[in-house]
C-alpha cells in the first residue's frame, strides 16, 4: 500500500495529550504519510473540545467518533463502523493505531454495567479489544499500533517516588503470581479498592494504583499481541510499540490540585522541557511528538520495522519486569478474551486464544 494513503486513530482525543497529538498531525498529516485522521472521544461534549483545538491548526480530512472504551458494546460499534468504511474505501487502511485515551478516578471508585474496574476497563480492555477488532483494517505493510504508557505502570520505577503510591510491601507489584485469580482483582476491581471514605485516601493513592494496574496491563499488550501478530503471515510487518510520555501538567496529572499549584508545574514543566527533553517532567507538545514518531519514523533509535519496543520519549527504556513476565502476560490476555467475549471470527487475528 502506498505510504501516502493511510488513515491515523487516535484515542482520547479531547484530553491534554490527545490534543496536542491531534494539533500536531493536523500540521504535518501530508509529511508522515497520512491522508485521514480519525479521532475518538467519549461524549459530545469532549467533541467540542477536539473541534475548538482544531479550530486554531490547519483544516485536514478528519472525522470525530463517540467512543466509550470502557463499555464492549460501543467498542465493537465503532470498530465496526471503521471497518466497512476501510472495506468499501471511505477511508485508507489504518497506517498509525495510537491508544491514548487515559482515565483515572480520583476520590471515588466505579464499576461498569459488567461489573469491571472503570479504570480496568477504560484503560486496557477497550483499547485491547479495539486492537483486535481493528486488526483486518491495519495497514498490513507498514502498520504500527502505539501504546501511550508511563512510568505508572512500573512500581520500581524511581519516578514514582513523587507519588509514594507503590512503596509499601502490598504495591511494591501489582500481580501476586500468574494466577487468574491475580488478574481478577485488577479487572474487578479490589485490589486497591478505594476506602469508602474519601478522607482515608487524602492524596488518592487507590485511584493511582489501579490506574497504574490498567497501564501495566496496557504495555504487556506490547510484547504479547507483536509475538502473535510475528507468526501470521498477514500481520507480521505490523509493529506494536510503546511511549512514556512523562509526567505532564495535564488533567489526568494534576486535575485536583488548585490553580495555583497548576501553574507552577506547568512553568516548572517548560523549564524543564528545556534542560532535559526526555526527563521526568515534560510539555505535551514535545510528547506529542514522540509519539508520532513511534508512529512512523524509519530512523534509529525506531529503526525501519520496530517490534516490541518502549521508549521513554525517543529513547529506548526497558518495561517494567512483570510486563515482560511471560506467564503474566498469558494469564492477563486469556483472561481478557472473557472479560471482553470475543467471539471466533471478530478478528482476524488467527492465535487469538
Amino acid at each position: 500500500m502506498s505510504a501516502t494513503k493511510g488513515t491515523i486513530l487516535l484515542t482520547g482525543a479531547n484530553g491534554g495529550l490527545g490534543i496536542a497529538i491531534a494539533q500536531a498531525i493536523a500540521t504535518t498529516l501530508p509529511e508522515v504519510g497520512v491522508r485521514h485522521a480519525l479521532y475518538t472521544v467519549r461524549s459530545t461534549v469532549a467533541a467540542d473540545t477536539v473541534r475548538s483545538a482544531l479550530a486554531a491548526t490547519k483544516t485536514h480530512p478528519h472525522d470525530i467518533l463517540l467512543l466509550d472504551l470502557s463499555k464492549p458494546s460501543s467498542v465493537r460499534e465503532t470498530a465496526a463502523a471503521i471497518n466497512n468504511r476501510v472495506s468499501t474505501g471511505a477511508i485508507p487502511r489504518i497506517r498509525a493505531l495510537i491508544l491514548n485515551a487515559g482515565y483515572r478516578e480520583i476520590g471515588s471508585q466505579t464499576w461498569t454495567e459488567d461489573g469491571l474496574d472503570t479504570a480496568f476497563a477504560s484503560n486496557y480492555l477497550g483499547h485491547w479489544l479495539l486492537t483486535l477488532l481493528l486488526l483486518q483494517s491495519m495497514d498490513w505493510e507498514s502498520g504500527r499500533i502505539v501504546v501511550v504508557g508511563g512510568m505508572v505502570h512500573d512500581p520500581q520505577d524511581k519516578g514514582n517516588k513523587i507519588n509514594k503510591a507503590f512503596e509499601e510491601e502490598p504495591w511494591k507489584h501489582v500481580l501476586a503470581d500468574a494466577s487468574s485469580e491475580s488478574v481478577e482483582s485488577i479487572a474487578k476491581g479490589t485490589w486497591a479498592a478505594s476506602p469508602d471514605d474519601p478522607a482515608q485516601d487524602p492524596r488518592e493513592l487507590y485511584g493511582i494504583r489501579r490506574y497504574g494496574a490498567a497501564k501495566l496491563f496496557q504495555i504487556m499488550m506490547i510484547p504479547e499481541l507483536q509475538r502473535r501478530l510475528d507468526s501470521e503471515p498477514n500481520l507480521n510487518k505490523i509493529s506494536v510499540l510503546g511511549v512514556d510520555p512523562g509526567m505532564m501538567p495535564t488533567t489526568i496529572t494534576v486535575g485536583t490540585l488548585n490553580w495555583l499549584v497548576r501553574f507552577i508545574f506547568s512553568v516548572v514543566a517548560r523549564v524543564a522541557n528545556v534542560l532535559s527533553p526526555n526527563g521526568f517532567l515534560r510539555l505535551p507538545r514535545k510528547s506529542a511528538g514522540d509519539v508520532l514518531a513511534a508512529a512512523f519514523e524509519t530512523t534509529l533509535p525506531i529503526g525501519k520495522q520496530p517490534k516490541g519496543l518502549y521508549l521513554n520519549g525517543n529513547t529506548p527504556k526497558e518495561m517494567s519486569d512483570e510486563a515482560k513476565d511471560t506467564e503474566k502476560r498469558i494469564t492477563v490476555w486469556r483472561a481478557s478474551l472473557q472479560y471482553a467475549k470475543l467471539r471466533e471470527g471478530e478478528t482476524c487475528l488467527t492465535d487469538w486464544q
